[in-house]
């Protein structure tokens, strides 16, 4: 009798892991960057060297991408070299298109391969729902989005965004960092790739830069994809896919708890007398709450933002006071943290002066509830 495994049983035992040899529960790691051949000049396990490949690769591999309902993924070193990657398959002369708030590195790579190569770039206000189409060209070969959109939340219909690059023959790649395979998987929606940052929920314990690509579809763009990790080099190392692979061991349960606590943490500051707006798609006041309950089927995520009474210097000095919640750049781990994205951003940065995003992890929610609330004070 057959026994279909979960896609949470199936990551929990890293696929139902044994090691053949030992009996072991738990991958070894493979350090080594050279591989053997036979006797008649045949590779022993079919790598033939560590750029090409590694066998914790492949178990990471295929992990992700039956999370992600894809056909294969790749990890990459870290998550700006995925997105190069991807990015590196367009060609002078096309278009990139992306929303005008989204994560700023990947932005910033944009802009420099607009200027570089040749390659038309625009970007649309996510707030509307009809600027996408409207900022849509006849020569769009990838149309890039997060849904929801780091760090205002807005949410960006995926179905809607893959039809309508479609129509002119593009493909959609969808950042989804922030909303990991537990709870959206853009590929079932269109999307034909889907792009994760694995140092945030994957790995959730803010140890590892890792970055992974998942593909809808078995293609020559595919094959690019992978060419061009392998001769830039932008590969994960051994020990890092162990970490990843470790991390996602407890993917959903991190995942659920993160998600009830940034609920219930958005749901207590929402009618706060000292903030101004609560940014949360888990919130029925949220404009984008029903298309988000389509999207994201096991909770909300552990991102929002606060948009605190006055300005840059208030919002910082909020930050500041918190004692529990660390000031951090990152996301999706099982420690809260807290950012001034404008200041983060720099200059150019189109995000409100007084937002300060949280990353909220599994700490106690009424210790987390309590330490902004002091910070508050301070306003």
């Amino acid at each position: 009798m057959s026994h279909t495994r979960s896609n949470e049983a199936m990551v929990v035992q890293l696929n139902h892991f044994v090691d053949e040899q030992t009996g072991a529960v738990v991958p070894p790691i493979h350090p080594a960057t050279t591989y053997a051949r036979d006797e008649n000049y045949e590779l022993i396990g079919g790598i033939r060297y560590g750029r090409y490949g590694n066998p914790a690769w492949t178990q990471v591999e295929e992990m992700v991408a039956k999370l992600d309902s894809g056909r294969e993924a790749k990890v990459f070193g870290s998550g700006l070299a995925a997105t190069t990657a991807i990015l590196e398959t367009i060609k002078a002369g096309q278009h990139v298109l992306a929303p005008q708030v989204m994560y700023h590195g990947a932005q910033k790579w944009m802009r420099r391969i607009a200027e570089r190569r040749g390659i038309e770039l625009s970007f649309f206000d996510q707030a509307d729902p009809g600027a996408l189409r409207r900022a849509i060209q006849k020569n769009t070969a990838l149309l890039w989005i997060e849904s929801p959109v780091n760090p205002t939340w807005d949410v960006i219909d995926i179905s809607d965004a893959a039809e309508a690059v479609h129509e002119v023959g593009g493909i959609l790649c969808v950042d989804a960092s922030v909303c990991s395979p537990v709870t959206t998987r853009p590929l079932e929606f269109g999307a034909d790739l889907v792009f994760h940052s694995g140092s945030k929920y994957l790995n959730g314990h803010g140890d590892v830069l890792a970055g992974v690509v998942v593909t809808r579809d078995l293609n020559e763009r595919w094959d690019e994809i992978g060419a061009i990790r392998n001769l830039s080099g932008g590969v994960l190392g051994s020990f890092e896919t162990w970490l990843l692979m470790r991390g996602m061991r407890t993917l959903y349960l991190r995942f659920e708890r993160q998600s009830q606590n940034a609920l219930a943490f958005a749901k207590h500051f929402e009618a706060h007398p000292l903030v101004e707006k609560v940014l949360y798609p888990g919130l029925e006041s949220h404009p984008g709450y029903q298309l988000a309950k389509r999207q994201m089927n096991k909770g909300f995520g552990g991102m929002l933002s606060i948009l605190v009474k006055g300005d840059a210097h208030k919002a910082q000095r909020v930050c500041c006071a918190l004692k529990l919640i660390l000031i951090g750049a990152s996301l999706g781990g099982v420690e809260s943290l807290v950012e001034h994205r404008a200041s983060v951003e720099g200059p150019d940065s189109v995000v409100p002066k007084n937002l300060i995003r949280f990353s909220i992890g599994i700490e106690p929610i009424d210790e987390l509830i309590a330490d902004l609330e002091q910070a508050l004070s301070v306003l």
